[in-house]
């Protein structure tokens, strides 16, 4: 009997040790070392044999120029929002893995896609974490054409194969990696080695059939893919899908893709039957009030390829206590402090004994700096108490001289919050558009003194 092997591998980054330590010396993470178990001996060819020509058939040796450059064909999901995410489609032979906390409808956009590919290209769906019963009620209560698609309940990766080899499925969804498990490994399903195996597993027979691979990944506590690091580097495509369970809208967000831009952002709504695709999320963003509240403005941010009108909003009040509270929600809450340094050295604004309070409206993460301006605005009507006009758009980045800088994209920006109605903008003088705007009055600006005083004549 082949002896059993033990090594030590870090969940986060997967660098491997010969013993158990407190911190990975890779990542510098605490606690991440977890001790697998792997087989050798007799098991040592055929595992080799598995894994021979990973990403593929073996071809060739040809200089670069020899490359055909043809464009793989995409194969549309039938949801605009969710192509978008994924670079303008299926490619044939690519594996996404698709994450998200538990509830927030992962499976249940996918059932959504796949049962409606299903009628043009044969598909299969291996669920082993629910029963067949519990996928079909799920799908008669989606609405969605159950006839063609194929199913399976199983956990075993082999069979699975098996299984996929026999049936030869051009879309192959399996929910989730987590519960997946190979024979010759001999540790628990979810642990560091399995679900490295069975995703290079199943990714290599996706690569060498020319199938279109889904896993659907569990998420840690603090929002990331769980499993090795290794295991979004062996995929095509990260999507992960983001949204309370009390939010009615859920956003798909691509983080990794090798077939288009990353970042991209899908808004879908959550109704009883199933998620509904938001083809214009600027809107769902704008639900403001009639009349016009100190401390709100309206921004424009950029999402992967294009631009998305959100509202930002500020309290600020006395602080209660000795330490002044800065709580930030869907902003990095280091930037926020950076910026009302900032605006207290270059605005003149002393905001020291306040409690400051940010919230970008939507549930939406603003990861760019183009929101630096409007933060600041907020801050700043409410700080005075005095509303700011609601035709009025802002953007820039702020930077720590108090110098406004130019942000991507400027002029598309402009554009869009034109086309929802806004007259007035204040944007860096760099991203001024040369060409009035009809109907948009263009407020540059350089320095964060001249926005504010731009701001009062408002």
């Amino acid at each position: 009997m082949a002896k059993a092997k033990t090594a030590f591998v870090c969940t986060e980054c997967g660098a491997d040790y010969s013993k158990w330590q407190g911190q990975c010396g890779a990542c510098h993470g605490w606690n991440t070392i977890r001790e697998v178990r792997g087989v050798g001996g007799a098991n040592k060819g055929a595992r080799g044999a598995r894994f021979e020509g990973f990403a593929g058939s073996l071809t060739e040796v040809k200089s670069l120029d020899e490359v055909s450059l043809t464009e793989q064909p995409r194969i549309s999901t039938g949801m605009q929002e969710f192509d978008r995410v994924l670079g303008g489609g299926l490619v044939e032979g690519s594996a996404v893995l698709m994450g998200g906390h538990p509830g927030a409808g992962k499976s249940t956009l996918l059932l959504q896609a796949v049962c409606h590919l299903a009628e043009k290209t044969p598909a299969l769906y291996v669920t082993g974490e629910e029963s067949l019963q519990q996928v079909a009620m799920r799908a008669k209560r989606l609405g969605v054409p159950t006839k063609d698609l194929k199913m399976l309940s199983e956990t075993s990766v082999e069979r699975l194969i098996q299984v996929a080899e026999a049936e030869k499925p051009k879309i192959l969804v399996v929910d989730s990696i987590q519960v997946m498990h190979v024979a010759d490994t001999e540790s628990a399903p979810g642990s560091v080695s399995q679900v490295r195996e069975s995703a290079a597993y199943l990714t290599r027979f996706a690569k060498q059939t020319g199938t279109i691979l889904f896993l659907v990944g569990h998420v840690t506590k603090d929002g990331s893919l769980a499993g090795p690091k290794v295991l979004e580097h062996m995929i095509d495509c990260s999507i992960l899908l983001e949204g309370s369970s009390d939010s009615r809208y859920r956003t798909l967000r691509g983080i990794k893709n090798r077939f288009g831009a990353v970042n991209e952002l899908g808004v879908f709504a959550m109704l009883e039957q199933g998620l509904k695709e938001v083809k214009n999320p600027s809107a769902i963003f704008l639900n403001r009030g009639e009349e016009a509240a100190p401390g709100s403005v309206v921004m424009v941010v950029w999402e992967g390829t294009r631009p998305m009108l959100v509202e930002i909003q500020a309290l600020v009040d006395m602080a209660q206590g000795s330490y002044p509270r800065r709580v930030a929600v869907g902003l990095d809450q280091n930037r926020v402090a950076m910026l009302l340094a900032v605006l207290h050295r270059h605005g003149g604004m002393h905001v020291a004994d306040q409690d400051v309070f940010v919230n970008v409206v939507g549930g939406v993460k603003v990861a760019e700096t183009s929101a630096d301006l409007a933060l600041l605005a907020a801050i700043v009507s409410s700080f005075r108490d005095r509303a700011l006009p609601q035709d009025l758009v802002i953007f820039g980045e702020v930077g720590l001289s108090g110098e406004i800088r130019p942000v991507p994209s400027g002029q598309e920006r402009i554009y869009e919050a034109a086309k929802h109605g806004f007259t007035r903008a204040l944007v860096p003088k760099a991203n001024a558009p040369r060409k009035a705007i009809e109907g948009m009055k263009v407020i540059p600006v350089t320095k964060l003194s001249e926005a504010l005083t731009a701001l009062e004549d408002l």
